[in-house]
């Protein structure tokens, strides 16, 4: 899961390096770095958790991410400023991401 996380961050530079230079794809940009790279990032720090809570709670956190992520992919793609064959494909991995890691947030919680 790692892994993939990294390769996905890896995705989005490659796509935000190529956003038009338009101030609405700066900022959107700028929340994407932030939100995509983090999913990863949080499940680093799950891994160095010093208690459950700890661990369950940077899980938490990596959806939470996912999630936002997933919203300003969406932005970019309805508002045309990236065409469809080029975002489907990062929104298909984060939902994926997001699926994945929810369903460790629910074994956390005892909840399947």
């Amino acid at each position: 899961l790692k892994d993939r996380c990294y390769k996905f961050s890896l995705g989005l530079i490659q796509l935000i390096d190529s956003l038009p230079k338009e101030r609405s794809c700066w900022i959107i940009a700028d929340q994407l770095l932030r939100s995509g790279t983090s999913i990863g990032a949080n499940l680093v720090e799950a891994s160095a958790a010093s208690s459950r809570v700890e661990f369950k709670k940077f899980h938490e956190i990596a959806l939470k991410s996912a999630n936002e992520t997933k919203y300003w992919l969406g932005l970019l793609k309805d508002s045309g400023k990236v065409a469809p064959v080029i975002i489907d494909p990062l929104l298909s991995e984060v939902t994926e991401l997001a699926n994945m890691i929810a369903a460790g947030v629910l074994r956390l919680k005892g909840k399947v």
